[in-house]
């Protein structure tokens, strides 16, 4: 795909008393605006889940990968924790975007469903990958308990070593060798320290109801009308492709991509597929 003419840019905003980081990009052949939601994680942000798709998608679309409250270069999310969805919304409304095609990886897919189920009216299509499905019992997977990738992910946000976040890289990603590499384990540890209260608030929002607020209610996507692209990887170890399935029979206007030789990152470890499959999905749905 076309990636000439793309202007990538990096900004802030604040949004009721909250500075939120974000970073745009487009070109003058924009159709619409999408917005990247980042997963959880030590060291996470919308730069770090999504540079590797930026260019692509803001060849045909004005996207914006934002760090949320608690995440990246934004301001800390407070000690009694937040509602993610609520600061999508006041956020898309500070930028005046009426409506966007929502992306969201792992807890960005947990925000873009609720925003999507109670809002439908702000959300044009929703893209989810890696997703949850909320609380109770599975049948593949961990159901209630912690699967081995939020095990490790806990480990680094106590130890944000390079060692711990090499073990998180390692169990996030199919090809280890390839993509859960030493520089990005640097690179998610380097980031993490730089803002330890983060690391702590993530850890007290854990222990006290999870970290972003609420889940979504599994029967309100029986009426959501959003159409909605499901990707997950058949070798998650994080979420299992599971939930995806799970989700796929509420959701009346979905389908759902499933990829094998593929973790919990399909945008970094299939990079192409899953740029072309969003790209097709907001374009022609």
């Amino acid at each position: 795909m076309a990636e000439q003419n793309v202007n990538i840019g990096h900004r802030a905003i604040t949004v009721r008393g909250c500075r939120m980081h974000y970073s745009e990009a487009a070109s003058d052949a924009s159709e619409g605006t999408m917005i990247l939601l980042h997963g959880s994680g030590p060291g996470a942000s919308g730069w770090s889940n999504f540079k590797a798709n930026l260019p692509v998608l803001g060849s045909r679309f004005r996207t914006i990968a934002v760090d949320m409250p608690g995440w990246g270069e934004s301001d800390s999310a407070g000690p009694g924790g937040l509602d993610h969805a609520s600061s999508l919304l006041d956020f898309m409304d500070a930028l005046g975007i009426a409506q966007a095609a929502l992306v969201g990886n792992s807890m960005g897919a947990i925000t873009a469903l609720i925003a999507a189920s109670e809002h439908s009216d702000r959300v044009s299509h929703l893209v989810t990958m890696g997703t949850g499905s909320g609380p109770g019992p599975k049948l593949f997977s961990a159901g209630d308990g912690m699967s081995e990738g939020m095990k490790l992910l806990v480990q680094a946000y106590e130890t944000p070593t390079p060692e711990a976040m090499k073990k998180l890289v390692t169990v996030m990603t199919y090809d280890s060798d390839r993509f859960g590499t030493d520089e990005l384990a640097a690179e998610r540890a380097n980031a993490a320290v730089k803002n330890p209260v983060h690391l702590r608030e993530y850890l007290e929002r854990l222990r006290t109801g999870g970290p972003i607020g609420r889940w979504f209610d599994l029967e309100a996507l029986q009426s959501m009308t959003v159409p909605t692209l499901l990707i997950h990887g058949r070798d998650d170890r994080v979420m299992s492709y599971e939930h995806s399935l799970t989700l796929l029979g509420y959701i009346p206007d979905s389908r759902l991509l499933l990829i094998n030789r593929c973790g919990h990152w399909a945008q970094l470890e299939h990079v192409e597929e899953f740029n072309r499959a969003v790209v097709d999905f907001v374009s022609n749905r």
